[in-house]
């Protein structure tokens, strides 16, 4: 059996390769992939980015694996024209990675793993950070801790933490666990649920600069409107990543 954290980073591996969860591929390159996550943290980190139930196209327009950018309206990767043979050794180095330290550290600063969303039906959600949302509970959860445990924290951009970081930038990292240590917070709440929006403009304090700064308020006023964890959080990479700030 795969190291839990190793699985949980490689649990959705058939959504780089287009395949089904159904008749999805038991290796990829050699190492196991598209395994079950125990103690439902998949289907809880699910919760976090898209509706329950039956899902329903959001985007008739659009049936691709790839995402599309709240930013641009486009994919990245016909935006930035990617060749499918770059995407797929990316794809290769970040999969097959054997350290789960390290593997996180590598989806964090992955850009092929932003290029995917989590489903077709939801073309704004990010694979990247669904991913990384899983690998977070499932760490919580196998030390004993519940998902009403949990806080959204905010870290300095020099503090990482092995499989609960979420999130890095320039400005501030995000993480999720039990003890906030004084760092600023907001307490997840009882269940998994598209709840960004509320988390968000829970925090005890922020880490933008809403009062000085024109784009970070900009920044700051989209996240209080975006429901989906994976989506606020990819929007912050490609809002960092556009351009549209000093």
């Amino acid at each position: 059996m795969t190291d839990v954290h190793l699985a949980a980073l490689r649990h959705d591996a058939h959504k780089f390769t287009g395949e089904s969860h159904r008749h999805a591929s038991a290796t990829f390159d050699g190492v196991r992939v598209n395994e079950p996550v125990p103690q439902g943290a998949d289907a809880d980190a699910a919760a976090l980015s898209r509706p329950t139930g039956d899902p329903s196209l959001t985007t008739p327009t659009h049936t691709s694996l790839y995402r599309l950018s709240i930013c641009t309206g486009e994919t990245p990767v016909e935006r930035k024209h990617i060749p499918r043979s770059t995407i797929r050794q990316d794809v290769h180095d970040l999969l097959t990675e054997a350290d789960s330290e390290r593997a996180h550290q590598r989806w964090l600063e992955s850009e092929v793993a932003a290029l995917f969303n989590e489903s077709s039906f939801y073309p704004y959600t990010s694979l990247k950070y669904h991913t990384l949302l899983t690998a977070a509970l499932v760490y919580s959860y196998e030390i004993g801790y519940s998902f009403e445990d949990l806080a959204l924290i905010v870290d300095d951009p020099t503090t990482t933490i092995p499989h609960r970081t979420i999130f890095t930038s320039e400005r501030f990292n995000l993480r999720l666990a039990a003890s906030p240590n004084s760092r600023p917070y907001a307490p997840l709440g009882d269940s998994p649920q598209r709840s960004w929006a509320t988390i968000w403009q829970s925090l005890n304090e922020h880490p933008l600069e809403t009062a000085t700064n024109r784009w970070q308020m900009v920044l700051d006023s989209n996240l209080r409107r975006i429901r989906s964890w994976s989506t606020a959080l990819q929007y912050i990479e490609d809002f960092e990543a556009w351009g549209a700030r000093p």
